[in-house]
């Protein structure tokens, strides 16, 4: 039978350079997209309508949800960090939606309260993190234990 725990730890400044990692290459997708299909007249004006806004959200949940359900983000891969249940199990895509839903409320304000969260909490979650259940480990914290009988 085996044992699965999980230790989490803070690693504030990894967290915040995945998030800036994914973040850019979310954001580059994005003004890309607007520049290409840029619907405005008017100069230093960016706007897509309709159905164009589509692929926006798409690519988001793609790159953010589908991908951290999957294996990761780039970022997270780069970063050498992970996200799992606080059991130590693979996270769903519910659980990767729950978790990412709540960017804009962690990210607001320069992340402070993302910060306050990850510094203060047991478990050093954010707030997607809480309403998930998930947690930001390193392969080293998560310790498997095989017990025989």
């Amino acid at each position: 039978m085996k044992f699965t725990r999980v230790i989490p730890k803070a690693y504030i400044k990894l967290r915040i350079l995945t998030t800036l990692i994914d973040y850019t290459i979310f954001g580059t997708f994005y003004f890309t997209y607007l520049y290409v299909f840029n619907e405005s007249a008017q100069p230093g004006h960016m706007e897509v309508n309709g159905i164009m806004t589509w692929p926006i959200p798409i690519v988001w949940i793609l790159y953010f949800v589908l991908l951290e359900s999957i294996n990761g983000t780039p970022g997270h891969d780069l970063c050498k960090l992970k996200v799992v249940k606080t059991d130590g199990s693979k996270v769903s895509f519910t659980d990767a939606l729950k978790r990412r839903i709540c960017d804009p409320i962690d990210i607001f304000i320069y992340g402070i309260p993302a910060l306050i969260l990850v510094s203060k909490t047991e478990k050093h979650q954010r707030l997607g993190d809480l309403l998930a259940n998930t947690v930001v480990v390193k392969a080293s914290d998560i310790v498997i234990t095989e017990a025989t009988f």
